[in-house]
């Protein structure tokens, strides 16, 4: 883990460590396609997961939850649906996760999410988009 995450992880509450460690830690093993660091997304400081300098994933520690970024959910509603059902207890939204302990979010369906969404190619997907808009004007 870089100087960088193992800081910011350090810096959240003490309660909030082992399992942002953890998930950084599926996120690094699961996917290799991504490039972790610490940066800005939406006015919010966060380990920040790029692949091909797109931002594919985020993790953060908000001030009453902690919030986990995927953005192939926001593209895929059938990997939103399959892990709204089975993570009854955490709270979802277009593109993030949001829960407070490993109860709403226990670790081994993290790693089956990240699995999930390791194949995907965001940079692809958002060149496809691009194109698609452009045709339509």
């Amino acid at each position: 883990m870089s100087m960088e995450i193992e800081a910011y992880i350090a810096n959240q509450a003490a309660d909030r460590q082992n399992i942002l460690s953890d998930i950084h830690t599926t996120i690094i093993k699961n996917d290799k396609s991504v490039i972790a660091g610490v940066g800005s997304v939406m006015g919010k400081e966060m380990i920040v997961y790029k692949c091909k300098g797109v931002m594919k994933y985020g993790l953060a520690s908000m001030k009453h939850y902690i919030s986990l970024h995927l953005m192939p959910i926001y593209g895929l509603k059938t990997l939103h649906s399959k892990y709204k059902t089975l993570l009854p207890l955490a709270n979802f939204q277009k593109g993030c996760i949001n829960f407070n302990n490993k109860n709403e979010m226990p670790i081994e369906i993290v790693r089956e999410i990240i699995i999930d969404c390791s194949s995907f190619d965001l940079a692809k997907m958002r060149e496809e988009f691009l194109k698609s808009r452009k045709a339509l004007k």
